[in-house]
């Protein structure tokens, strides 16, 4: 067995796991990131693209944030509908900071760009991955690449790789606890090149179900509506989504709509998922591995970002001075703020979709919360911290 020794091993070449790498090579700390994929399959996944402070941020410390600033999109505010009804949320105003629209396939090219600059190591299309001896001060992570048996023995072990991923998985099971909430609905996402439809995000709460407006550039549009759990796109023709979505949506805005063909299309489930502990022993949980939110309120790679500042500092704090504070607090701090994100991403979700059991009441509620969101200086300020990202 080819042996390779690293100071951290970094399981799963996302967007997460790639930052951390950059972040710890900018202090001289060694790392071996393993990806079970290819660089181009990663790069094929649409994902979301609201960014927060706390992430362009970290971009910029680890020297990748040039082509966000110049390509990105600054976002001072957001639309929210029910039926025809609009208004605006002032992030500027509330929380004295906008968001940038910047798609993550365009973060992760970046990061892939500048570890291969820097000669970082990454091993790609690995495969029986499996953490050994995490609970020891001595871990070594073992994996095949193309039948070939290897070993990377290192001193901590960054598990970077998702929710189905190996990492969580190697916590004994009386060791952690998880908290899951399945929504009874999905997503339907289509990928258009067309112009947006409006400069802002537009959530949209109508009777027909949930609805996004959203985009990646000025040319390149993302569109969501709920759609059924079980539902499958081949169910749905580029025509019908238009369709769809123009109900749902104020009449004004579904008549400025730019339409065409859809260049991806896919349906993504909703959940909420959190385990505990994040750490165990010199394994540590990032983003996917530990929590997932529903899309609503585009919290799901800023909060892994999040997980990956409490890491790298404790993990800096550790090689700069032998502090072990951050490490060994690591978990509680990340939690901390993962759970006030779920909180966050719960409320925006209940109230934007119809569920299939909602009463007349529960919907006349749903009203009563956007009509108070929309009238009350407090509640909008509450909202726009949440969606610009919560401090670290």
């Amino acid at each position: 067995m080819k042996s390779t020794r690293t100071q951290v091993c970094i399981v799963g070449g996302g967007p997460s796991g790639l930052l951390l790498a950059q972040l710890l090579h900018s202090k001289g700390i060694d790392s071996i990131v393993l990806e079970r994929t290819t660089r181009d399959y990663v790069l094929s996944r649409i994902r979301a693209g609201v960014l927060e402070q706390g992430l362009l941020g970290l971009m910029e410390e680890a020297g990748v944030g040039q082509r966000m600033r110049q390509q990105g999109i600054p976002h001072d505010g957001t639309l929210i509908s029910y039926g025809d009804e609009k208004f605006r949320i002032d992030f500027a105003k509330h929380a004295g900071m906008p968001v940038m629209v910047y798609g993550q396939t365009e973060v992760t090219r970046d990061l892939y760009d500048a570890r291969e600059a820097t000669g970082g190591a990454i091993e790609f299309n690995v495969e029986h991955v499996k953490i050994h001896d995490a609970d020891t001060d001595k871990p070594s992570v073992r994996f095949q690449v193309a039948g070939e048996a290897r070993e990377i023995l290192c001193d901590f072990v960054a598990g970077c790789d998702g929710f189905h991923g190996v990492s969580r998985k190697t916590i004994p099971e009386n060791v952690r606890k998880e908290y899951e909430k399945v929504y009874p609905f999905g997503w339907l996402g289509v990928l258009s090149e067309t112009p947006p439809v409006d400069h802002e995000l537009i959530y949209a709460n109508s009777k027909r179900g949930f609805a996004l407006c959203s985009m990646r550039n000025a040319n390149l549009s993302r569109y969501y509506i709920q759609c059924s759990a079980h539902d499958k796109v081949e169910n749905w023709s580029d025509d019908a989504f238009w369709s769809e979505l123009k109900r749902r949506i104020p009449q004004e805005t579904a008549a400025k709509l730019v339409t065409g063909p859809s260049i991806e299309k896919s349906i993504a489930p909703l959940r909420s998922f959190v385990t505990e502990p994040m750490r165990w022993g010199r394994l540590f949980l990032c983003g996917d591995a530990a929590h997932i939110v529903p899309p609503t309120g585009a919290k799901g790679l800023n909060t892994a970002a999040s997980d990956v500042h409490y890491l790298y500092q404790g993990l800096r704090q550790f090689y700069e001075s032998g502090d072990k504070e951050g490490i060994d607090h690591y978990s509680q701090r990340a939690l901390a703020r993962v759970w006030k994100v779920e909180r966050f991403s719960w409320w925006f979700s209940s109230l934007m979709h119809r569920f299939p059991d909602q009463s007349d009441f529960d919907h006349k509620m749903q009203v009563a919360e956007l009509e108070f969101l929309r009238s009350n200086d407090a509640a909008q300020k509450a909202m726009a911290e949440n969606y610009v990202g919560l401090p670290y």
